[in-house]
């Protein structure tokens, strides 16, 4: 098969899910990736479809059709030359300003959400709550319960949509924590629903009892500054270490000598949500205790006392009390992390996902 894979971005840190997919699909990927008609690129020869051609041009100025025209027209011609059999589109806003390209190529494709796209209402406002993006998809994939229902009430036909959360990286199932420390870490972009200030308060107020343990952030966003500046003001310094954006290898080595992964997810006030978070299930594959909150796709693969302990949003006590628990329990750290890496190996693999979407798209494809 031949698949084109449609993506805002072309690789951002924070997005190794769809560099899973660009790198694990089953047929040749064509990879475009941009947003803007004039800035959309085909990964392969770093292919542009702003440039028109001389009789686009002469065109333009004869007929007063527009540059975007003939852009969306050099981009349908791209994925017919190509002999595109399906394709996938990441995130659901990004379906929907595709939607006409999609329609004059002809071709069958499945909208992957993740997140913020099926729940942040500015999105939803702009693209009618996916109207004609349920409409005109051939399979809408969901990476959390919450979010399948979400898509559900959004008026998603029940027959298109599917449940089918990420995979960890298998790497990550190679590590084997030592679960001795007093190291929290948390990976992930500073945004408000990720909240990492309560994560941050939450061990201000465990930190003086145990001196020696340790938070570590990786990652950056818009709170990295709040977040080192709180800090200072808990006297936390020599207690908490921002990494700034971390490679794998990095993580990996954090993660080994970690007790425990830590993220207060919660709904933003604009409705942004996570789906599944990809850094959780990597952290739970690598034999860590998963200390969270009770959001999205969280609890689907967290299993609360048998897996990590979850405490609802915006509870900074109990988080506290959760993050206690693991440093003053012997044992405790060792028995959830078994069960979470268990628990991963056996329910929500890279292998397993990318499967399920090899199927969608052949399926797809033969329809």
């Amino acid at each position: 098969m031949n698949i084109a894979i449609f993506s805002p971005n072309q690789n951002p840190y924070s997005e190794t899910f769809i560099q899973a997919h660009k790198n694990n699909l089953a047929g040749k990927i064509f990879y475009y990736y941009g947003n803007g008609w004039g800035n959309i690129t085909l990964e392969q020869g770093n292919k542009k479809f702003n440039q028109l051609s001389t009789a686009q041009k002469i065109a333009v100025k004869l007929t007063g059709s527009s540059v975007t025209h003939f852009q969306k027209q050099n981009l349908v011609n791209s994925l017919k030359q190509h002999k595109i059999d399906a394709a996938l589109i990441e995130y659901g806003q990004h379906a929907h300003w595709l939607r006409e390209v999609l329609a004059q190529a002809e071709i069958p494709y499945a909208v992957h959400f993740h997140g913020h796209d099926a729940t942040e209402h500015r999105i939803l406002k702009n693209t009618g709550n996916y109207s004609e993006v349920f409409k005109r998809a051939d399979k809408i994939i969901a990476v959390s319960q919450f979010m399948k229902q979400h898509l559900l009430d959004l008026g998603c036909p029940q027959q298109k949509l599917l449940y089918n959360v990420y995979g960890p990286r298998p790497e990550f199932a190679e590590i084997k924590p030592t679960l001795t420390s007093q190291k929290f870490i948390s990976v992930g972009r500073f945004t408000n629903k990720k909240a990492p200030y309560y994560t941050l308060l939450a061990f201000s107020k465990i930190a003086a009892e145990f001196p020696k343990s340790e938070l570590v952030f990786a990652g950056d966003g818009q709170l990295f500054e709040t977040c080192v500046n709180l800090t200072k003001q808990l006297n936390l310094e020599k207690q908490v270490r921002f990494m700034g954006v971390a490679n794998a290898d990095q993580l990996k080595e954090e993660l080994s000598s970690a007790l425990a992964y830590v993220q207060h997810s919660i709904t933003a006030e604009n409705g942004d949500m996570e789906g599944t978070p990809l850094s959780i299930l990597e952290a739970s594959s690598a034999g860590l205790p998963v200390v969270s909150t009770f959001h999205a796709g969280i609890p689907d693969v967290i299993l609360d006392q048998k897996t990590g302990l979850l405490c609802q949003e915006h509870d900074v006590e109990a988080m506290a009390a959760n993050m206690k628990r693991l440093l003053s329990e012997p044992g405790l750290a060792q028995e959830l992390g078994a069960n979470a890496r268990k628990h991963i190996a056996e329910n929500y693999t890279l292998k397993r996902h990318i499967s399920t979407l090899d199927s969608v798209l052949a399926d797809i494809a033969k329809s």
